[in-house]
């Protein structure tokens, strides 16, 4: 434990002056170069070329090929299609699956919520797996549980940037037949075993959103080694119905297109950063290894995990225990969020430390309701009965009620002495974490 903090003094809940009152640094992404690549841009005068019928320009322009190109070769994937957010290439995938009516989609209920409403853009049901417990990302025994005959896909999230157990999960979409859809929002440059996560299941949704690793604003990316799904993904993304008879196709399957056009501007920036992207998860890799090593030397707070994979910590998450701390994760989180700032760019979003991560899908009012549409829950075709109830996934429920805690003060270009202060607001909080006890008692 630090010596500047080794005495106790007042917590800054309650009052005290706290560990840091200087926001820390911003993560901008944006340098010179992506200013000169939009610049480029600007002075041709093209800002998209993309066109919604069977030509060329189907595929958009020079800008948008290259940084396709490009992704496909630093992902190690046969084809990549750019589109303008995760959501809408988790829409696409979904729809080049073919989900429908009656279909069930095996998913995740810890992340974010388009992962499960993907199924529910098509008429299909999403059906809610347990996570494991260190890893936090889908249990391959839970789906193997979830599995009915209306199951379509599975759609296995790599949440915050660990890789899910692909090996079993794999194997079980083998024995079943079905799809597998990576949401990588979170994992880029993940592995896991050696391999890229995002090719090793039959498709993966990547991000651009703003706070993501690299970003163009909004943006997205999709990947795949099958012809026939990457074929309908650009369908999909660029008014499908439009180019069907041109095109020759015979299956139109969810072929109603979107606009899910990403534009040459953000695939000019897109392609600039993607330079530098092994660079900021480096970073991100050593600063999340320097925090983990000192907050592990506090009793009852356990660092994440880096099980068969390369961890790129989109943000880094922990397991606290009750039981050896003495508090409720709940007022000690708060008591360390008081100590600290927020960060430059970020002001408006609060501190970057949270209690959970996300309530359990689930338990959202659509799920518990039924009500998210008309055709998915009460459709003719569909006679299943899904269970959304509390207590459907118990580790998920437990991990987000009472364990895990997230932050992000370790992301680029955040110095030693920087860390040092979030650690410093843990170490101090823990010295005075029984002055977190309130009169009656509890914690």
């Amino acid at each position: 434990m630090s010596a500047t903090i080794a005495t106790k003094s007042k917590l800054a809940i309650h009052g005290g002056t706290p560990v840091r009152t200087e926001l820390f640094p911003a993560y901008n992404t944006i340098t010179d170069a992506e200013k000169k690549a939009a610049m480029e841009v600007l002075d041709s005068g093209n800002l998209s070329q993309f066109l919604g019928c069977w030509m060329d320009d189907f595929f958009g322009g020079p800008k948008v090929r290259e940084f396709e190109e490009k992704w496909s070769k630093m992902f190690n994937a046969k084809h990549t299609i750019s589109v303008n957010s995760n959501t809408s290439g988790l829409f696409a995938a979904v729809g080049a699956a073919g989900l429908g009516p009656g279909d069930e989609l095996i998913v995740s209920p810890y992340t974010m919520s388009a992962s499960a409403i993907c199924a529910l853009v098509y008429g299909a049901v999403p059906i809610f797996a347990d996570i494991d417990p260190d890893t936090f990302t889908l249990d391959p025994k839970s789906i193997e549980e979830r599995i009915t005959p209306r199951t379509k896909a599975i759609m296995v999230v790599h949440i915050f940037g660990h890789a899910a157990d692909m090996d079993p999960i794999m194997a079980i979409a083998r024995k079943h037949n079905l799809v597998v859809i990576e949401d990588c929002a979170q994992a880029p440059l993940t592995t896991y075993k050696g391999r890229m996560v995002g090719t090793i299941g039959d498709m993966g949704v990547y991000s651009l959103n703003y706070h993501k690793h690299i970003h163009t604003g909004e943006g997205g990316m999709v990947t795949t080694n099958n012809d026939t799904f990457a074929e309908k993904i650009q369908l999909i993304r660029n008014h499908a119905e439009t180019s069907l008879r041109d095109k020759g196709m015979s299956d139109f399957t969810n072929m109603i297109g979107f606009n899910y056009r990403l534009t040459e501007m953000q695939c000019a920036i897109g392609s600039t950063q993607l330079d530098r992207l092994e660079a900021y998860v480096s970073e991100r890799i050593e600063n999340c290894h320097y925090v983990a090593g000192k907050l592990a030397q506090l009793p009852g707070i356990t660092p994440p995990v880096e099980r068969d994979s390369r961890h790129v910590y989109y943000v880094q998450a922990f397991k606290f225990d009750e039981a050896v701390v003495g508090v409720h994760r709940n007022a000690f989180i708060e008591a360390v969020s008081a100590e600290l700032p927020s960060a430059h760019l970020r002001e408006s979003t609060g501190k970057l430390i949270g209690a959970g991560y996300t309530e359990p899908l689930y338990l959202q009012p659509m799920y518990q309701t039924l009500q998210g549409t008309k055709c998915s829950f009460n459709c003719p075709r569909y006679d299943g009965k899904p269970n959304y109830g509390k207590g459907l996934c118990p580790v998920t429920e437990d991990m987000h009620y009472n364990k895990l805690f997230t932050h992000e003060y370790m992301r680029p270009p955040m110095t030693r002495a920087d860390l040092d202060d979030f650690v410093h607001a843990f170490e101090k909080v823990y010295e005075n974490r029984f002055d977190l006890v309130s009169k009656n008692g509890k914690h």
